[in-house]
């Protein structure tokens, strides 16, 4: 069975930028230090993975978010986040050959997120049997786990599996969705349910098992006071909940053997 390595581009290369800005380089060096070890972290990443087929992805050309259909259903959507250093976004086609030098391919979108992009690979390798290893810190794939698709947080030397979510959040990852549904991502500056935190949020979940079955609970004559909150900002959590779900369906225009790993692997995917 295949077995396939995505690797989040940028959650991945942004933390190595970050590490080297603090070793008092100059903008150029850090940036060639970032490639030297952009090379050696994927060789290990392959080399521990051991995967089938690979690939790195991208948001959008030159690192840049991509205006997609979140930002127009919710145009405050990740407003506030800290941008991209300058040097870091002008040497990132750079970085993108990086990944090739080592047999790894890149994709990149214009309309697309990279996690939508992640989930729609990896869920549809999962549904044929395959194994997926996402290499990323972003807790956002978590609500992806199942038996064949892992996270890997190579960073702090984890796994972002269901008991680290039962850890985290005390609930399964297929609640995840409807806990930030509640909670709102700080991040990505989705707000959720005013007046609704993480220890609410898990308890509600606990009880009603998920979003739908609260939202009828709601219209019971004797609501409860976090079940009143939802029922008066049922349309901000209804958002929330489309909003931090990925999307699994993206037509990807590539197939599975264009990614083997090694690239020479011969022509079985």
């Amino acid at each position: 069975m295949p077995h396939l390595l995505i690797i989040d581009a940028l959650n991945l290369i942004r933390r190595l930028h970050a590490v080297q800005n603090q070793q008092g380089l100059t903008p150029a060096q850090a940036l060639i230090a970032t490639r030297t070890n952009l090379i050696n972290t994927t060789r290990k990443l392959l080399a521990s993975s051991e995967p089938t087929h690979a690939i790195a992805v991208f948001d959008g050309e030159s690192g840049c978010d991509v205006h997609s259909w979140r930002k127009e259903v919710y145009p405050a959507y990740k407003e506030g986040r800290t941008p991209m250093p300058d040097e870091l976004r002008e040497g990132l086609a750079d970085l993108e050959d990086a990944f090739w030098e080592c047999g790894v391919d890149a994709l990149l979108s214009q309309t697309d997120e990279a996690d939508d992009l992640v989930a729609t690979l990896a869920s549809g390798l999962a549904q044929h049997g395959g194994r997926v290893t996402i290499i990323s810190t972003d807790k956002g794939f978590c609500q992806l786990i199942c038996p064949q698709i892992r996270i890997r947080d190579y960073f702090n030397k984890r796994w972002l599996d269901a008991a680290f979510v039962q850890q985290q959040y005390g609930v399964a990852p297929a609640q995840l969705v409807d806990f930030w549904a509640l909670t709102g991502i700080g991040g990505s500056n989705i707000k959720g349910v005013p007046g609704i935190g993480p220890k609410t949020a898990t308890q509600l979940l606990l009880q009603y098992g998920d979003l739908a079955a609260m939202l009828t609970a709601c219209e019971q004559e004797h609501t409860a006071r976090p079940l009143l909150k939802l029922r008066q900002h049922k349309e901000e959590a209804l958002l929330a909940q489309r909003l931090v779900q990925l999307q699994r369906d993206i037509p990807l225009g590539f197939n599975l053997k264009e990614i083997r790993y090694p690239p020479d692997a011969g022509a079985q995917a």
